[in-house]
This record gives C-alpha cells, sequence and structure tokens, in this order.
C-alpha cells in the first residue's frame, strides 16, 4: 500500500500535484485542474524507480518543509510542500521499503557570502561552518567561465521547457577564489633537467582548478567525439574575438581564448546571410533569444565574418545509419564549398531556420546596402525584402511589419549645401523611432521608391514643406495678379506735357557735345522763347 500526500511541487514548479511512496519507488502527479493546455503539457507525471535512490535530505524549504532526493543517474530531485507532521511518516517509510535512513539537514542562515564549497555528486553546495546555505543542482548549471584570474562566473540554464518555477529566477553567480596552488598535472615523461638549469613547479589559481572540477562534475559541453562538425578559428565581430565553433547535435559551443558560450538550437531565431559592403567580407548573424549573456553585457545577435574567397572542407561526424534516418534530407555528408556557405547551411539543416539573403534593393552603386550612421556608430543599413538590418555595432533588426511609417529629412532641393539625408523609421503602438543618419543623397531616390513598393509610408520633410510653400505663392498669384510694382507697374502711363523729347534722340546730345563739326546757330534765343523743341540751339564750341 502507497502513502500519498497532496500539494506538494516537483523542482520548485508553480503547479502542485500528488507524491507517491510505494515498494516499487516514487511517483509525483501534478493537479489536473486550471492552467491552458500548453501548461497542461508541460505538467507530465514524474516516476522515478527504487534503483535509482541513492540518499535523502529533510529541511526547510519555500513552503514548508522539502525532501532532496540524490540519485544515481538522474541528478537531484526537490519535492517542496511538506509540514513538520510529515516528517516521521516520510522517515519511516524511506526505511521500511528502502533501507534509506532520512537525513535531517539545517541550513545556515547568517547571511555571510564567504564560506566554502562542495562538489558532491548531483549538487555544487556552498557550506559555511559545515551547514549548507545554499546548493545549485549540476542540472541547472549550462556554463562556466573563467572570467579574472581568482574569479569564476556560472551561468544558469534557461531554456528547459520542463523546468517552470515560480517567480524570478537566478541567470548568473559569480565565486571569488582566491590562493595559487602547486599543479600536478604533469606525468613522469618530463625530461630532467640540464645541469645548471633551475626547474621551477607550475603553478595555477585555485580559481581555475574550481573552475575544470566544476566543468568535469557539471558535464557541461558533449565530448569531442559527440561534434558533428567544428570550424577552427572563426573571426567573430560580435562578441568580439575568435572562437573555435563545434556543432553538436543541440548545442553550439563557443570556445575563445577567455570565454566560451553554450547556445541551444532553440534560442537561434533567425539566420541571416549577407555580403559586406566592402566587397571582400561576407558577414553571418545569429539572431538570439534569450540573447547570450557576458556579465552585465548581453548579446541578441552573433556576427560571424568571413573572407569572401575562403573555402573549406568538411566531413560530417554522423553514422551512415543515423544520417539516413534523420539528416538525409537535411544536411550533405560532405561539404567543399565557402566557409559561410557550408556553416549556414549546417545550421539550416540542424535549426530548420531559413537563411535570410538580400533581396530586391540594390543601391547606385549595385550594393544590398547603404553607408550611414546611427547615434554615434558609423555602420551600413540592409533593406531586407521585409526588414531593416543595421551592422555592425549595435546590430538593429527592424521588421516592416513593426514600422508605422519612414520619414526623409534634409533632403529638399532648397537645402543645396546638404549632401545627405536621414532616415527616421517610426515603430507602431507609440514605440519610438530609430534614425539612420548621414546616408548619400544619391541613394534617396531608389531608396525612397524601394520603400514605397513594399508598402510602406514614405514621408520626404523637405519636398512636402517646398510643395506648400509653391501652392502657397500660386494661390496668391491667382487672387492679386501680378505682383503690384507701384507707377512703374501701371499699364496707362500718364503724359508729362512739360516734357519734350527732341528729333534727334540722344545721338543728337552727345554729337552736339563732343563733336567738333557741329553746326552752330544765331537763333538759339528765338527757338526757346517759341517753345519748338526741333530747334533747340546748338551749344557753343570751346575755345581756347
Amino acid at each position: 500500500m502507497s502513502t500519498d500526500f497532496d500539494r506538494i511541487y516537483l523542482n520548485q514548479s508553480k503547479f502542485g500535484g500528488r507524491f507517491r511512496i510505494a515498494d516499487s519507488g516514487l511517483g509525483w502527479k501534478p493537479a489536473t485542474s486550471g492552467g491552458s493546455a500548453a501548461a497542461a503539457q508541460l505538467r507530465q507525471p514524474f516516476l522515478l524507480p527504487a534503483t535509482e535512490l541513492s540518499a535523502i535530505q529533510w529541511s526547510r524549504g519555500a513552503r514548508g518543509y522539502e525532501l532532496k532526493i540524490n540519485t544515481k543517474n538522474q541528478g537531484v530531485l526537490q519535492l517542496d510542500g511538506f509540514t513538520p507532521e510529515d516528517f516521521n511518516l516520510v522517515k519511516g517509510d524511506f526505511h521500511r521499503r528502502f533501507n534509506i535512513q532520512l537525513e535531517h539537514k539545517e541550513h545556515s542562515l547568517r547571511g555571510w557570502n564567504w564560506g566554502k564549497t562542495d562538489l558532491a555528486r548531483n549538487e555544487l553546495v556552498f557550506a559555511l561552518n559545515g551547514k549548507p546555505t545554499f546548493e545549485i543542482p549540476y542540472s541547472r548549471i549550462n556554463n562556466t567561465n573563467l572570467t579574472a584570474k581568482n574569479e569564476v562566473g556560472i551561468e544558469f540554464n534557461l531554456q528547459d521547457e520542463n523546468y517552470q518555477p515560480a517567480g524570478d529566477e537566478l541567470v548568473e553567480m559569480r565565486f571569488y577564489i582566491p590562493g595559487v596552488i602547486a599543479d600536478n598535472e604533469t606525468d613522469g615523461s618530463i625530461p630532467a633537467a640540464a645541469e645548471g638549469d633551475s626547474q621551477t613547479p607550475t603553478e595555477k589559481t585555485v580559481a581555475e582548478s574550481f573552475y575544470e572540477e566544476l566543468r568535469e562534475r557539471a558535464d557541461i559541453g558533449e565530448t569531442a567525439g559527440d561534434v558533428i562538425v567544428s570550424f577552427q578559428d572563426i573571426f567573430f565581430a560580435t562578441p568580439r574575438g575568435r572562437y573555435d565553433v563545434d556543432i553538436y547535435k543541440d548545442t553550439i559551443r563557443l570556445r575563445g581564448k577567455t570565454y566560451e558560450y553554450k547556445l541551444q538550437y532553440r534560442q537561434i531565431q533567425r539566420i541571416v546571410s549577407l555580403p559586406k559592403a566592402d566587397d571582400i567580407h561576407h558577414l553571418l548573424v545569429l539572431a538570439i533569444d534569450p540573447p547570450l549573456r557576458q556579465g552585465q553585457t548581453s548579446y541578441p545577435f552573433l556576427v560571424l565574418q568571413f573572407q569572401n574567397e575562403e573555402e573549406t572542407e568538411v566531413q560530417l561526424n554522423i553514422d551512415d545509419d543515423e544520417y539516413e534516418a534523420h539528416y538525409k534530407d537535411k544536411l550533405k555528408k560532405h561539404y567543399d564549398a565557402k566557409t559561410h556557405i557550408v556553416i549556414s547551411h549546417v545550421l539550416k539543416g540542424l535549426t530548420d531556420r531559413r537563411v535570410i539573403i538580400p533581396g530586391e534593393y540594390k543601391s547606385k552603386y549595385e550594393q544590398c546596402a547603404v553607408s550611414c550612421s546611427y547615434k554615434a556608430n558609423e555602420g551600413y543599413l540592409y533593406p531586407l525584402d521585409n526588414a531593416f538590418f543595421f551592422l555592425t555595432k549595435p546590430t538593429l533588426y527592424i521588421p516592416f511589419s513593426d514600422v508605422s511609417s519612414v520619414n526623409i529629412s534634409r533632403a529638399g532641393q532648397t537645402s543645396t549645401s546638404a549632401r545627405t539625408f536621414d532616415l527616421e523609421v517610426v515603430l507602431r503602438m507609440n514605440r519610438g523611432s530609430t534614425t539612420f543618419g548621414n546616408i548619400s543623397k544619391e541613394e534617396q531616390q531608389l531608396l525612397e521608391q524601394f520603400l514605397k513598393s513594399k508598402g510602406l509610408r514614405v514621408k520626404n520633410e523637405e519636398k512636402e514643406a517646398q510643395e506648400r510653400l509653391q501652392t502657397a505663392l500660386g494661390s496668391d498669384s491667382d487672387e492679386d495678379g501680378d505682383i503690384n510694382m507701384g507707377s512703374a507697374g501701371e499699364d496707362d502711363e500718364s503724359v508729362d506735357e512739360d516734357f519734350h523729347v527732341s528729333s534727334g534722340g540722344e545721338d543728337d546730345d552727345v554729337a552736339e557735345e563732343f563733336n567738333s563739326d557741329a553746326s552752330m546757330s544765331d537763333d538759339g534765343d528765338d527757338a526757346e522763347l517759341s517753345g519748338d523743341g526741333s530747334n533747340r540751339p546748338s551749344k557753343k564750341p570751346k575755345t581756347e
């Protein structure tokens, strides 16, 4: 006959259930009421055979008292929600059914952050004065890095679909471990030192020793035999550095000189293959969600850079039977092509994500990108068929479905001194805008036509202002006619009766003044008195 307990939570889950102790082993079944259908699928019953039991501990937990079960091959299990009265019943059942003694553990509550670490069978224990302060199951550790000479960082697994804790989750923890120890990892094949030479023993930090032991205990990463394909010394623009890329069946491991990253395939949301505008390099961008983390820095995009003409030849490390069963329609057994094509094809086959490449847009110089700047960063804007992509730092991805309108400014004909324009991308739902500046004015017409062909609302602020000005001037001309120029603009000129023009015009005056042969008249006074302008007296020549 079994013993049942209600409202028990498995591995700090959100949902309670029924826990059962039987002669054949342990079982836990989630509550069936409440929750969505998708959540119900994740709440599957859990069974543990009696042969897997190793050690049992009883201690205080988040929801009362906790039963921690160390198994032989399935890590550590946590069952929370027991009452103090359940202790004797649980202790008697485990002793009677499985001949296992229930150990009572008390945690240290002094709040110190300095203590000793113990790498146990299934978990890392941080203890103070012999009492555990906290424990970290190895199954929750996704990656570890030697972040400094005396510092080890631990990243926790956030991609486990069967692990749904209530409340917030811890993302990363760092341990400061001082001290130096002698490195005894030497074999007896070291040759003897020559006479007069001094041989000093090699040393390494305690942090480095702890890091190596934790990697081994937590079984972080697969072994070399499990690697499907490996690419050496690949340059990453983000995070910057050179990494060895090991591709496994479910994960990708990036191994650098300082840091290592572990990437799950389900984290890869997009694969984008883009030629760089310098016509020398090719970029491969991986959009990651949730992003990789290194301390306070997160990397939502991984940017790999290759030489255009760089080629590679690799053979996949997959058995023929397994290849025919799982990878025949996704991968090739042998590759001999450009490196960026090989990596993109392998990732496409393993992640089931299509590779996004440039579309119809071509710049004036027959490139798929235009040079621009985002804030203080210089880069290239790629107008793809369904999104904007800005590279390289920071990397921005803006789908056209999120764009409300596109504004072009500083591009009008009136600003003759401006040779560039700004492209402002306004997002929907009042989520702000992103401005790409210093784009060559030569690219404006082609870019504007492409965006309009994709159904985007494009506004040219300078052009609209100029059209409004011309419209305003045109309406004034229609209402008022020609511009009023005063008396000079009148059609009917008034006649000045006191002004008489000579028949000879201006040439006669010039001739009279400067021509020495001009005729002289003695009738000047009579002509002047008579008022006849045609007989004006000529001027007398100058005499010396």
